[in-house]
């Protein structure tokens, strides 16, 4: 793999972990800034509406940029964004700055995406999503646990003072990476035109693949939105256990990445096929057991690397079937995991006022996936007769 795939995932690692940390800062940062902790909580949604909105929009407006340029630009606006939000005082400038930095996070991840398929043969998609993808699971293990402990430690502002550096060097690494012409494997002036590359949309299985990769990040976020409560309320463990059962999802997320990324370019009907039923089977043996401590600890391993590997597949499948848009085939991708990631912890919050408490979020990410995989037969059966179709 070329070595500025890795730079990217570095990139994909700060903004994975500003995503992700701001879940355990929000009691800080509302007394911070004199708001409600409900206030405070709006920026997550600022967050995750500014990545749904910014992926198409700014893989639209970049996609004649050379991908230096534009991978630069966004990885530096998201810097700066940290850096305002480290220095204010004023609660609705940190959510402006939020919803900045989400629009900047999806412009870059769509131009990383497009641009890591064509860094890589036309058969090693799957391998080179793999790698981006590999730095938002090291954000759960590392990046998301380091951030809360940093907060802790010091303030809230440190953690942003401490993104807003950590993508300086890469930056830099772009800047000495990438050569100033490279685009995402077309002439920038003779490609497709935008409106040929939106109409790729009309493609049934595009359509397809992206509501299937939303349903399992959707069923992913839900419960791992939720996790805290199950570990301490229903599982009885200790507060200190939240971190550590944190990583243990992070560490099996990695895991199903790394193994997805060797499967999935080659065989992704036979991976489909093979971890939907288990996952689904999962979440539902999660919401049953969670009140046994080892086994929830060991089912939330393996929901993350089934959750990751089947995700990671699903996202790949989405820039195989959007080979007609090299541009925008990355926003796509990009709007559909986000798309999931917002609005799977919002069914999963729908169940918490009902009886069944805690586990609500198990079992609603237990009928999402069930969803999926009925939505998924036909898909599955093109696939796994295909398997290097794109």
């Amino acid at each position: 793999m070329p070595l500025t795939l890795y730079l990217l995932a570095v990139a994909v690692f700060a903004m994975g972990t500003s995503e992700f940390m701001l879940a355990g800062l929000l009691p800080d940062i509302a007394a911070s800034l004199d708001v409600s902790a409900g206030t405070a909580g709006l920026s997550t949604s600022a967050f995750a509406l500014g990545m749904i909105a910014g992926a198409p929009l700014m893989a639209g407006l970049a996609r004649r940029w050379p991908a230096r340029r534009s991978l630069l630009g966004f990885v530096l606006v998201f810097a700066a964004t940290h850096v305002v939000g480290a220095l204010t005082s004023s609660f609705p400038v940190l959510l402006v700055t939020r919803v900045v930095a989400a629009v900047a996070n999806a412009g870059f991840l769509a131009v990383a995406l497009a641009t890591s398929a064509a860094l890589v043969a036309p058969d090693q998609k799957g391998r080179a999503l793999a790698v981006l993808l590999s730095g938002t699971t090291v954000a759960t293990i590392a990046g998301v646990p380091g951030g809360a402990a940093l907060g802790a430690l010091l303030d809230w502002r440190a953690t942003f003072w401490a993104i807003a550096l950590l993508c300086l060097p890469t930056a830099l690494g772009f800047l000495k990476g990438i050569p100033a012409r490279t685009t995402t494997g077309h002439d920038p002036t003779a490609g497709p035109a935008l409106r040929a590359e939106i109409a790729q949309l009309a493609k049934p299985r595009l359509i397809v693949v992206m509501l299937l990769g939303a349903l399992v990040n959707a069923a992913t976020f839900g419960t791992f939105t939720f996790l805290a409560p199950i570990v301490t309320e229903t599982a009885g463990l200790a507060e200190l256990w939240v971190p550590v059962v944190l990583v243990l999802f992070g560490l099996g997320s990695f895991l199903g990445v790394t193994v997805a990324g060797r499967l999935s370019d080659q065989h992704p009907g036979l991976l489909i096929v093979a971890a939907g039923p288990l996952l689904l089977l999962g979440w539902i043996a999660l919401a049953a057991l969670a009140a046994h401590p080892v086994a929830l600890l060991g089912l939330v391993f393996v929901q993350g690397a089934l959750s990751f590997a089947l995700g990671s597949t699903l996202i790949a499948r989405v820039l195989y079937e959007a080979a007609g848009a090299p541009t925008m085939g990355g926003s796509y991708a990009t709007a559909a995991l986000n798309v999931g990631a917002a609005g799977g912890p919002l069914v999963a919050a729908a169940t918490l006022g009902t009886g069944l408490g805690n586990l609500g979020p198990a079992w609603a990410s237990s009928l999402l996936v069930a969803i999926a995989l009925i939505i998924a037969v036909p898909f599955l059966r093109g696939s796994a007769t295909r398997p290097g179709s794109r």
